[in-house]
C-alpha cells in the first residue's frame, strides 16, 4: 500500500509542472493583448508609450522567461504576482473567493451522489420495472438538460409568477448561516442535478453487473437479506467505476461553477476568472487556472487511493 501511494504522489509533481506550462501559455494564446486593451482604454486621456508599458508590466521580455519568474516566485515565496490592471497580489483577490466556489462545488457534489446513487441501486434492484424506467428517464433528463438554461429558467420563471429572485449579496455562512444555505441550496441543486445523470446510468449499469455475479448468487442463497446483500456485497465492487465518473466530473464541476456563479451573482473564482480573461489579466487567470489544476491532480490522486481501498487488487 506505501509503495502504491508513493508512486502516485511521484506522478504529481511532474503533472502540476506540465499543467502549469499549459494554464501559463492557454490565456496568452486568447486573441487580443493586455497592453492594446490598457491603450485603447487610456489613449484618450494621454500618448501612451506602449514599449514603457510593456516593460511596465514584464511583458517585454520572452515568454519563457515571464514563465521562469513567475514559477520560481510561485515555489520560493508562494506569490502568484500582481494583477496587471489593480496592480493588486493575485492571491488577495484568490483568496475571498475559494470558501464560495468549495461550498457551490461541494454542495453540488453531496446533492449529486444524493440523486444519483439512491436512484441508480434502486433501478438495477427493480430492473424493468415502472420504478426503474422512471429512474432511467431521470438519469437522461439530466444529461441532456444544459445547466445555463436550467438555471436560467428558476431565475426567471419564479421572479415572473411569484415575485421571487435569488439574493444577489453573499451571505457569509458565519454571519447567517440559514441565509448562506439559502443562497447557495438553488444553485448547488442545479448544478448536481445536471451532474447526477451520468453517475445515475453508471451505478445502475455496474450494480446489474455485479448483481449477475456468482457470489451474490451465494449469498442469497444462504438467505441473507437483501439489505445485506445489496450493501455489504454488491456495492462496495459496483463503486469502483461509479468513483472513477465521480472523479472526471470534477472538471465539468468547475466549468459549471464558472456559469452558475455568474448567472447567480456568486463571487467564486469562476467570475473572477471571467472578469480577468475580459480584460486579459494573466496572471489572475493563470493563478485561478493553476489552483484549479492541483485541485483536479490531488482529487484524482484521491480516487486512485480510493480504488486501492476498495479493491486491494489495484494496488499491484
Amino acid at each position: 500500500m506505501l509503495t502504491y501511494i508513493a508512486r502516485r504522489l511521484l506522478l504529481v509533481v511532474p503533472t502540476v509542472f506540465l499543467a502549469s506550462v499549459i494554464v501559463f501559455l492557454a490565456v496568452r494564446f486568447i486573441p487580443g493583448d493586455t497592453v492594446d486593451l490598457m491603450v485603447a482604454n487610456m489613449a484618450v486621456i494621454s500618448r501612451i508609450d506602449r514599449p514603457g508599458l510593456e516593460k511596465a508590466l514584464g511583458l517585454d521580455v520572452p515568454i519563457y522567461v515571464q514563465y521562469g519568474r513567475w514559477v520560481s516566485d510561485i515555489v520560493m515565496h508562494g506569490d502568484f504576482g500582481d494583477s496587471l490592471w489593480t496592480k493588486l497580489p493575485v492571491i488577495d483577490q484568490i483568496i475571498p473567493t475559494l470558501p464560495v466556489t468549495f461550498e457551490l462545488g461541494m454542495l453540488a457534489l453531496i446533492i449529486t451522489q444524493l440523486i444519483a446513487l439512491p436512484i441508480g441501486i434502486y433501478s438495477a434492484m427493480r430492473q424493468d420495472t415502472i420504478g426503474d424506467y422512471i429512474g432511467r428517464s431521470i438519469a437522461i433528463l439530466s444529461i441532456a438538460v444544459p445547466n445555463f438554461w436550467l438555471a436560467t429558467m428558476i431565475i426567471v420563471f419564479p421572479s415572473l409568477w411569484w415575485g421571487y429572485s435569488p439574493p444577489v449579496t453573499l451571505i457569509h455562512f458565519t454571519e447567517d448561516p440559514v441565509g448562506n444555505l439559502k443562497m447557495f441550496i438553488v444553485p448547488g441543486v442545479v448544478l448536481g442535478m445536471v451532474m447526477s445523470g451520468i453517475t445515475m446510468r453508471m451505478t445502475r449499469t455496474m450494480m446489474l453487473e455485479v448483481l449477475r455475479q456468482d457470489y451474490i448468487r451465494t449469498a442469497w442463497s444462504k438467505g441473507l437479506r437483501e439489505r445485506a446483500v445489496i450493501l455489504r456485497h454488491a456495492l462496495r465492487n459496483a463503486m469502483i467505476p461509479v468513483i472513477t465518473v465521480v472523479g472526471l466530473q470534477v472538471p465539468v464541476l468547475i466549468g459549471g461553477a464558472v456559469i452558475i456563479e455568474q448567472i447567480f451573482c456568486l463571487p467564486g473564482m469562476g467570475r473572477l476568472i471571467l472578469d480577468a480573461t475580459r480584460q486579459r489579466d494573466y496572471p489572475i487567470v493563470s493563478g485561478v487556472m493553476l489552483l484549479f489544476s492541483v485541485a483536479m491532480v490531488l482529487i484524482n490522486l484521491a480516487v486512485d487511493l480510493t480504488y486501492a481501498y476498495l479493491d486491494p487488487r489495484v494496488q499491484l
